[in-house]
């Protein structure tokens, strides 16, 4: 009666007629954009980008040939998610800094690294800095890993270099061995000029590598949602961290 005129009924669908969703879907709506947007790199339908860069001087042997161990890890990891293609630097003697072709499969880059020893000279991380801007000025690239313990460059020079990745959107993960306060100074402030992390490792501690390079993989391949979801899984420690410290 009186009191049920006056209630709200649903509309009826006329013939050919369309309508939109109720606006109580818009929230869910929102939220599928916002986790699609943090996927980033995936949404262009192409596969993650990674330098993966390495201190080949003489004292860098043994962590050498443990990332040349682990790093079938980051395929592993990216694989679920869209899949990776990695170039590896480095650099070693007085003044050579290297860069190869743009591989996809893990036994194509351990085959590269086999063939390569380390020899005396000091750090070029400069080189590499303005070798991954130019690389991400012609192709974007997602994420960018070094790996070393020692910096014997002026810093200043090595925060300008970095300052210009962080407008290209390349993070670098600064992964630092043992404990040398310049070398940390400097990677800290590379990590935080580009958006990405820095973080300390043991000398030959295998599972804290595998665990910080697994997650960089996870980034470059699937962004910040891939990050996050391996940092709920066993063995996220390394995801963990960087998130801790993205931006």
């Amino acid at each position: 009666m009186g009191s049920d005129d006056h209630k709200t009924r649903a509309p009826v669908k006329r013939p050919g007629e369309v309508r939109s969703d109720p606006v109580g879907s818009r929230s869910e709506i929102d939220a599928f954009v916002q986790r699609a947007r943090a996927l980033g790199p995936r949404l262009d339908g192409k596969r993650g980008r990674l330098v993966f860069a390495l201190d080949a001087t003489m004292s860098r042997q043994p962590m050498w040939d443990l990332a040349c161990a682990l790093q079938a890890e980051m395929f592993e990891e990216a694989a679920a998610i869209g899949g990776l293609d990695v170039q590896l630097v480095y650099y070693r003697g007085l003044a050579e800094c290297r860069a190869s072709n743009w591989v996809s499969d893990p036994k194509r880059l351990a085959t590269l690294m086999e063939k390569i020893d380390c020899r005396g000279g000091h750090t070029q991380i400069g080189r590499v800095l303005d070798h991954v801007r130019k690389e991400a000025k012609r192709q974007k690239v997602d994420a960018f890993v070094f790996v070393g313990d020692a910096m014997e460059e002026a810093v200043d020079d090595l925060c300008a270099a970095a300052g210009e990745l962080g407008l290209l959107g390349v993070p670098a993960f600064m992964f630092q061995e043992n404990i040398d306060p310049i070398a940390e100074r400097a990677f800290r402030e590379i990590a935080r000029l580009t958006g990405g992390a820095w973080c300390r490792f043991d000398a030959g501690a295998s599972a804290q590598l595998r665990d910080l390079l697994r997650a960089a993989a996870a980034y470059a391949a699937g962004g910040r949602v891939a990050l996050a979801d391996l940092s709920k899984r066993s063995g996220g420690q390394g995801a963990v961290k960087l998130l801790g410290q993205m931006h």
